[in-house]
């Protein structure tokens, strides 16, 4: 496992955005501030084979925005729709169906948009997994490779058409 460390300092810009909350943060402990950020990799330690290190990765806050009080629902709404896209769990089935698990049904908040994010997540990780599965087959002629990514193929396309592959007609 790779570690992840956060540089001490952030670049003058990035840190020019947090001096204005300076005393604000001093006054009132645990206050919490909402913002954009961006992180740049700016080191990575790799140690040698016969070291009991991990390696890492340092990461400096390159750029920083504070949002304003009116600000912050928007940009926590979109960490929500950032933490769906990553998290999203489901099962696509041996016919292709998609089923999303009842967390992140919970987690689109019944939103359209985000439920169809989370199937299209579902859909091209199952899609990949397939795709791997076939690739792992040892000795597989082109005829069934060309079958595999057929149904591959015909697979993604009744996601992009939002149709359950049960009713898409034919596959493989």
């Amino acid at each position: 496992m790779i570690a992840i460390k956060l540089d001490g300092k952030p670049t003058t810009a990035a840190g020019d955005s947090l001096s204005r909350y300076a005393q604000d943060l001093y006054r009132r402990p645990g206050m919490t501030l909402v913002g954009v950020v961006e992180l740049r990799h700016v080191e990575r330690t790799q140690p040698a084979p016969d070291e009991d290190k991990e390696p890492a990765v340092k990461l400096r806050i390159t750029a920083l925005e504070i949002a304003n009080p009116e600000q912050e629902d928007t940009l926590r709404d979109a960490q929500r729709a950032l933490y769906l896209h990553r998290n999203a769990q489901g099962t696509l089935d041996e016919s292709g169906d998609i089923e999303l698990a009842d967390r992140t049904l919970k987690l689109t908040g019944g939103l359209l948009h985000a439920i169809e994010a989370a199937r299209y997540e579902v859909a091209v990780r199952g899609w990949a997994d397939h795709a791997r599965r076939a690739l792992a087959v040892n000795g597989s002629t082109a005829n069934e490779l060309r079958a595999e990514l057929r149904k591959l193929a015909d697979g993604l396309e009744l996601v992009l058409r939002g149709e359950p592959a049960g009713d898409g007609g034919e596959r493989g």
